[in-house]
């Protein structure tokens, strides 16, 4: 894809995912849908739609993948937006870089179903779709490889499902990803007390509070559920790996950075990667960011071992098991 280099545009574009109190709530759901639907799918991938726990899903396939191999990708969106037509475009390019299915669930939202209601529904999804996965790997006896990813939001309701899944779920999640998480959302966190704001272009202390608001009382923002950062070293014990990537002008830098330390304090492998000068969800705006291809690129090597600099004959070599996105459909 060609891009436009367009600073202007680009944030432009991603300052459509954050809400505030000012905007009508509907207004701001379909402005996010009409802005990042596209029609016809990248890279050739394949949609079909599936139930998961009583919760409706996007299931997207690419043409190679790894049959075992199976993203789980939580959108953001502020708590109270996002949808899986939203996110369609971007989770195919995730699929098309990560040579995985990637599955997309349409969790309930905030204020008319807050917290714990979009946690709920991505435990549903996920039991379902392990047991699912669970079942179609016992003929070769491999068990399946997820990788938990979100955005944003997501990412506090991501790292939610994971701290509250038994350790025979926890097996299988190979590695979680985060882009631009919230991590904290606790009255204390230093993004509400500080007398000095940082300047983000896209993000604002001001809106995470609302947001939070939005999406739970006051007393509950210190819930490790809520805010990942306020966690015990005995609820990260046998954590996942995690894989985080931020904008160097983000105002969430520093609590991923907090996040990455808690983490390796706590024996859990961590990687956080800043992508200097880049703002909230770059990634999201690939058509005016060129950082936001070298980042799902990073993402690719990350998750497949496989280097976007190398040629196709070299790109499957040492892979696991690739099939046509035909067994999806199986």
């Amino acid at each position: 894809m060609a891009v436009n280099d367009n600073r202007k545009a680009g944030l432009k574009k991603i300052k459509l995912l954050v809400y505030n109190s000012k905007l009508n709530l509907n207004s701001f759901r379909k402005k996010i849908d009409d802005t990042f639907y596209t029609p016809i799918l990248p890279n050739h991938v394949e949609r079909s739609e599936r139930k998961y726990g009583g919760v409706n899903c996007d299931v997207l396939s690419p043409e190679l993948y790894s049959s075992k191999r199976v993203m789980f990708y939580i959108h953001g969106g502020c708590f109270v937006g996002g949808s899986r037509l939203a996110y369609r475009s971007f989770c195919s390019m995730l699929a098309n870089k990560c040579f995985c299915r990637v599955v997309v669930p349409e969790y309930r939202l905030a204020p008319v179903n807050a917290f714990p209601a979009a946690i709920e529904d991505v435990q549903a999804v996920f039991r379902s779709l392990f047991t699912e996965e669970q079942i179609d790997r016992s003929l070769d006896s491999e068990l399946p490889e997820f990788i938990i990813a979100a955005d944003g939001a997501g990412a506090s309701i991501a790292t939610a499902l994971v701290l509250n899944l038994k350790e025979k779920f926890r097996a299988c999640i190979a590695k979680v990803v985060l882009f631009s998480p919230w991590l904290n959302l606790s009255p204390e966190s230093p993004l509400f007390t500080a007398k000095k704001k940082q300047a983000d272009e896209v993000l604002s202390a001001e809106v995470l509070k609302q947001c939070a608001e939005l999406y739970t009382y006051e007393s509950n923002r210190q819930n490790p559920l809520v805010s990942p950062l306020t966690a015990a070293s005995e609820l990260l014990a046998g954590f996942p790996s995690v894989y985080m990537q931020c904008g160097g002008k983000e105002l969430l830098l520093g609590d991923a950075q907090e996040f990455d330390e808690l983490l390796k304090k706590n024996g859990v492998q961590s990687k956080l990667c800043v992508w200097d000068n880049m703002p909230h969800l770059f990634q999201l705006a690939d058509e005016y960011f060129e950082d936001a291809h070298k980042a799902l690129d990073a993402l690719s090597a990350e998750i497949s071992g496989i280097d976007a600099k190398n040629s196709p004959q070299q790109r499957f070599e040492n892979k696991p098991r690739l099939e046509n996105s035909m067994r999806a459909e199986a």
